[in-house]
Protein backbone atom coordinates (compact mmCIF):
# COMPACT_ATOMS: atom_id res chain seq x y z
CA UNK A 1 0.00 0.00 0.00
CA UNK A 2 1.22 3.69 -0.76
CA UNK A 3 1.91 6.04 1.81
CA UNK A 4 -0.20 8.30 0.32
CA UNK A 5 -3.00 5.87 0.50
CA UNK A 6 -5.40 4.95 3.78
CA UNK A 7 -7.51 2.22 5.04
CA UNK A 8 -11.15 2.89 5.62
CA UNK A 9 -10.07 2.48 9.58
CA UNK A 10 -7.62 5.35 9.56
CA UNK A 11 -9.88 7.49 7.40
CA UNK A 12 -12.61 6.87 10.21
CA UNK A 13 -10.27 8.01 12.83
CA UNK A 14 -9.16 10.83 11.37
CA UNK A 15 -12.53 12.61 10.16
CA UNK A 16 -14.21 10.98 13.43
CA UNK A 17 -16.77 9.37 11.46
CA UNK A 18 -17.85 5.26 11.57
CA UNK A 19 -16.79 3.11 9.41
CA UNK A 20 -20.54 2.46 8.43
CA UNK A 21 -20.79 6.61 8.03
CA UNK A 22 -18.49 6.40 5.21
CA UNK A 23 -19.51 3.34 3.77
CA UNK A 24 -23.36 4.95 3.41
CA UNK A 25 -21.79 8.40 2.36
CA UNK A 26 -19.95 5.78 -0.05
CA UNK A 27 -22.92 4.27 -1.35
CA UNK A 28 -24.73 7.58 -1.53
CA UNK A 29 -22.15 8.58 -4.10
CA UNK A 30 -20.69 11.19 -1.76
CA UNK A 31 -17.85 9.61 -1.87
CA UNK A 32 -15.51 7.39 -3.99
CA UNK A 33 -12.54 5.20 -2.56
CA UNK A 34 -9.47 6.52 -4.77
CA UNK A 35 -8.18 3.05 -5.17
CA UNK A 36 -8.79 -0.55 -3.77
CA UNK A 37 -5.56 -2.86 -2.52
CA UNK A 38 -4.86 -6.07 -3.97
CA UNK A 39 -7.24 -7.74 -1.27
CA UNK A 40 -10.14 -4.86 -2.26
CA UNK A 41 -10.09 -2.97 0.91
CA UNK A 42 -10.91 0.63 0.48
CA UNK A 43 -8.03 3.23 -0.26
CA UNK A 44 -8.59 6.65 0.37
CA UNK A 45 -5.86 10.07 -0.03
CA UNK A 46 -5.87 13.38 1.47
CA UNK A 47 -8.31 14.74 -1.00
CA UNK A 48 -10.86 12.07 0.18
CA UNK A 49 -10.58 12.82 4.04
CA UNK A 50 -10.68 16.19 2.62
CA UNK A 51 -14.41 15.73 1.18
CA UNK A 52 -15.36 13.80 4.04
CA UNK A 53 -15.04 16.73 6.53
CA UNK A 54 -17.02 18.64 4.11
CA UNK A 55 -20.01 16.40 4.64
CA UNK A 56 -19.44 15.85 8.10
CA UNK A 57 -19.48 19.90 8.56
CA UNK A 58 -22.48 19.60 7.01
CA UNK A 59 -23.98 17.04 8.19
CA UNK A 60 -24.58 19.08 11.77
CA UNK A 61 -26.56 21.84 10.04
CA UNK A 62 -28.77 19.64 8.17
CA UNK A 63 -27.99 19.39 4.96
CA UNK A 64 -29.33 16.70 3.09
CA UNK A 65 -27.73 13.99 1.02
CA UNK A 66 -28.57 16.13 -2.79
CA UNK A 67 -27.40 19.11 -1.29
CA UNK A 68 -24.43 17.54 0.07
CA UNK A 69 -23.96 16.50 -3.79
CA UNK A 70 -24.95 19.62 -5.27
CA UNK A 71 -22.02 21.56 -2.91
CA UNK A 72 -19.56 18.28 -3.93
CA UNK A 73 -20.45 18.57 -7.45
CA UNK A 74 -19.87 22.44 -7.54
CA UNK A 75 -16.49 22.41 -5.81
CA UNK A 76 -15.47 19.52 -7.87
CA UNK A 77 -16.49 21.15 -11.02
CA UNK A 78 -14.28 24.35 -10.06
CA UNK A 79 -11.33 22.48 -9.25
CA UNK A 80 -10.97 20.33 -11.98
CA UNK A 81 -8.39 22.03 -14.00
CA UNK A 82 -10.89 22.42 -16.56
CA UNK A 83 -11.35 26.07 -18.22
CA UNK A 84 -15.09 26.95 -17.72
CA UNK A 85 -16.71 29.22 -19.56
CA UNK A 86 -17.26 32.51 -17.35
CA UNK A 87 -21.25 32.10 -17.23
CA UNK A 88 -20.80 28.60 -15.96
CA UNK A 89 -17.87 29.62 -13.48
CA UNK A 90 -20.21 32.50 -12.26
CA UNK A 91 -23.13 29.67 -11.90
CA UNK A 92 -20.98 26.96 -9.64
CA UNK A 93 -19.87 30.71 -7.69
CA UNK A 94 -23.42 31.54 -7.04
CA UNK A 95 -24.12 28.17 -5.77
CA UNK A 96 -21.54 27.85 -3.37
CA UNK A 97 -22.47 31.71 -2.31
CA UNK A 98 -26.20 30.06 -1.81
CA UNK A 99 -24.27 27.28 0.47
CA UNK A 100 -22.34 29.42 2.46
CA UNK A 101 -25.13 31.78 2.92
CA UNK A 102 -27.62 28.88 4.01
CA UNK A 103 -25.03 27.41 6.23
CA UNK A 104 -24.36 30.59 7.99
CA UNK A 105 -28.66 31.19 8.71
CA UNK A 106 -28.05 27.50 9.87
CA UNK A 107 -25.34 28.64 12.53
CA UNK A 108 -27.36 31.59 13.58
CA UNK A 109 -30.59 28.91 14.11
CA UNK A 110 -28.15 26.96 16.37
CA UNK A 111 -26.67 29.38 18.79
CA UNK A 112 -30.61 30.99 19.14
CA UNK A 113 -30.69 27.22 20.21
CA UNK A 114 -28.05 26.99 22.29
CA UNK A 115 -28.71 30.21 24.18
CA UNK A 116 -32.47 28.73 24.81
CA UNK A 117 -30.74 25.50 26.07
CA UNK A 118 -28.22 27.32 28.49
CA UNK A 119 -31.50 29.56 29.90
CA UNK A 120 -33.01 26.34 30.44
CA UNK A 121 -30.19 24.71 32.37
CA UNK A 122 -29.88 27.67 34.12
CA UNK A 123 -33.39 28.15 35.43
CA UNK A 124 -33.17 24.29 36.28
CA UNK A 125 -29.86 25.10 38.25
CA UNK A 126 -31.59 28.39 40.03
CA UNK A 127 -34.48 26.07 41.17
CA UNK A 128 -32.22 23.07 42.49
CA UNK A 129 -30.08 26.08 44.73
CA UNK A 130 -33.77 27.44 46.08
CA UNK A 131 -35.24 23.90 46.79
CA UNK A 132 -35.32 23.70 50.40
CA UNK A 133 -33.06 21.80 52.20
CA UNK A 134 -33.90 17.68 52.68
CA UNK A 135 -32.81 16.76 55.88
CA UNK A 136 -30.58 13.31 55.55
CA UNK A 137 -31.84 9.87 56.09
CA UNK A 138 -31.70 8.60 59.26
CA UNK A 139 -30.85 4.71 60.25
Amino acid sequence: MSSEHMQIGEVAARTELSLRTIRHYEDSGLVRPSARSQGGFRLYTEADVSRLMVIRRMKPLGFTLDEMRALLDATDRLDSGDELPPEEREALLDRIRGFEQAARRRVDDLRTQLSRAEEFAATLAARLGTAPDVPPNRP
